[in-house]
């Protein structure tokens, strides 16, 4: 299964009021595992940023001037994204903003819901937790998950973090009645996937390398300790 995370970020927040996309990251997930690629650009959207987005992402126009425009990089864009289920925080934002530079573009391109199935992370939290703040923050204190480096937005950064808050709201720490159906939120698809028992997992067993390996990690705990646990549970 080939998931990609993926995070905008904008020079305002309604792009039918000429808004554009100045960065986009994506990180890639294959059976619930971060893998090593990701897709990042900065992108010169050719018009001023709004004070309030300046505030939140700190990406200046100057900065973007040696950039290239949307049209030069989308093939790229759908290269990476092709064949994956897309998982995004608030994903109407996202989408409307990417559907948007699409329409901009002389041949024709569907939009982004009309070719992924897309995952939002937001509609998927407010199932989880109502009345909570579900924000990308509150998400990674309630689920442990560091944020540190967060002090201003950024879509690749953004991106890695919502990955390890997907796992997690998924993975089972959470409590959620499966049996009843999820709701269609703004056109983008919201499927909820909490318990392991709802499909079967690969399992990956441990090599000879790795077996012999954690045989003399128990052999050094039984020197250091006079008998570890784990031996007194093999031998009962």
């Amino acid at each position: 299964m080939r998931q990609v995370v993926l995070d905008t970020e904008t020079t305002g927040l309604e792009p039918k009021l000429g808004h554009r996309i100045i960065e986009i990251g994506c990180v890639e997930l294959i059976d619930r595992r971060h893998t090593s690629r990701h897709f990042h650009q900065y992108i010169r959207p050719d018009r001023e940023i709004d004070e309030g987005a300046l505030q939140v992402h700190g990406i200046m126009r100057d900065f973007l001037s040696d950039k290239p425009p949307f049209i030069d990089v989308v093939e790229d864009l759908m290269a990476f994204l092709e064949g994956a289920e897309l998982i995004i925080h608030n994903a109407p934002f996202d989408v409307g903003f990417i559907n948007y530079e699409l329409s901009l573009i002389p041949s024709p391109v569907r939009p982004l819901e009309a070719r992924f199935t897309i995952i939002d992370t937001l509609a998927l939290a407010r199932e989880l937790h109502p009345g909570q703040k579900n924000s990308l923050d509150a998400l990674c204190k309630r689920y442990q998950v560091d944020s540190a480096q967060r002090e201003l937005h950024g879509a690749l950064l953004d991106a890695q973090i919502l990955a390890d808050v997907y796992l997690a709201m998924t993975g089972g720490q959470a409590t959620l009645d499966l049996s009843s159906k999820p709701p269609e939120t703004n056109h983008v698809a919201l499927r909820r996937t909490l318990s392991t028992s709802q499909r079967k997992l690969r399992v990956v067993r441990a090599d000879e390398k790795e077996s012999a390996a954690h045989e003399r990690m128990l052999e050094r705990l039984d020197r250091e300790s006079g008998g570890s646990v784990w031996r007194l549970h093999q031998r009962s």
